[in-house]
């Protein structure tokens, strides 16, 4: 995968440094975010396009990499030290985005963790998908989701070392299915790639990491935060208990939408594998899971509730924007797509 296109000063001095040997970058953080919250217009962080860039070209170092940077970035001191005052800046904005939290028991986290999902009111893009999109639109969907898809299961992952007992094994279960238990075209990122060869979208990994906005890059900046910090092992564990909790239903009417569309049954396999298999994922997670570890590690409950709840809103955020560019006659990308299928 080629580095991105940078987006801002911060990501153009990182996507610079990236081209040459590992060498040092100044540490001043006021070097790369001159404002407070860290951005130039005070913008949300959370939709700062600055920002997110740069904090998902730091990630995707320890995930699978770009082509022509040396691999010692990696773990490179100045690097973690930058790229530790820009996570500091996302982790205050999902602090007040999110908000207080009510303080459970740790006997009580998959209860709170279904009422949280219960309460959850942000519009819902897979019922207006299903009402009246068109290819293109769905197209335009399946765009936004490929940042995460095409590597699906894979920052979730980071937890099972992190994890003990129970609750390791409930996520070893889990990411068994999101593999395809070992079966290549049975591994959901896989099955995503069929759907977007369907619709003509290029099916290569980080492909379309250009086209997306901040806000998608967000959500997946969200994970990568989780899993490659083991304090906030917890909050990875309610992360995937509120994604797998809110993705029954969902796919249900993706995968009815595609087929409405013209979709084949190869096209549409990615979601409708997802409707079983997360039928049995979400009660595995929020019990087995996120209750076993709540009981285990008691201190760490409220992180629980607080990665789901970063989970929800952020998906909230991502669903009003797609919808509100939409409403406004406008592409929810920053790049326009070309004609497919």
């Amino acid at each position: 995968m080629r580095l991105p296109t940078a987006r801002g000063p911060a990501s153009a001095l990182l996507v610079e440094a990236l081209s040459g040997i590992p060498d040092g970058l100044p540490d001043d953080a006021d070097h790369w975010w001159p404002e407070a919250d860290g951005t130039a217009d005070g913008t949300d962080p959370i939709r700062d396009e600055d920002l997110h860039l740069f904090l998902h070209v730091c990630y995707e170092l320890h995930y699978r990499g770009f082509d022509g940077v040396d691999e010692r970035w990696e773990w490179d001191p100045s690097l973690l030290a930058v790229r530790a005052a820009a996570e500091r800046r996302f982790e205050a904005a999902l602090h007040r985005t999110v908000g207080p939290l009510p303080v459970v028991e740790p006997v009580a986290v998959p209860e709170a963790l279904t009422s949280l999902v219960a309460a959850d009111d942000g519009p819902s893009l897979a019922a207006a998908l299903h009402r009246e999109a068109d290819l293109a639109r769905f197209r335009e969907f399946v765009t936004q989701r490929s940042v995460y898809h095409l590597r699906e299961a894979d920052p979730h992952t980071w937890g099972i070392p992190r994890l003990g007992g129970p609750a390791k094994a409930a996520l070893v279960e889990i990411q068994m299915d999101e593999y395809g238990r070992g079966q290549l075209p049975r591994m959901h990122a896989e099955l995503f790639r069929d759907t977007m060869d369907w619709l003509g979208l290029d099916t290569g990994y980080g492909a379309y990491v250009d086209s997306v906005p901040a806000v998608t890059l967000a959500t997946n900046n969200l994970i990568s935060l989780f899993g490659l910090h083991r304090r906030w092992r917890g909050a990875l564990l309610g992360h995937l208990a509120a994604f797998e909790m809110t993705s029954s239903l969902p796919n249900r009417r993706y995968g009815d939408t595609l087929r409405r569309l013209g979709g084949t049954p190869e096209a549409t396999r990615f979601y409708d594998e997802h409707v079983e298999a997360d039928a049995v994922h979400e009660q595995i997670a929020a019990y087995d899971l996120c209750g076993s570890f709540a009981l285990d590690e008691p201190a760490r409950a409220g992180d629980v509730l607080f990665g789901a709840a970063c989970c929800l809103a952020l998906d909230r955020l991502v669903a009003e924007h797609t919808l509100g560019s939409w409403a406004a006659g406008r592409s929810s990308l920053r790049l326009p797509l070309a004609a497919g299928h």
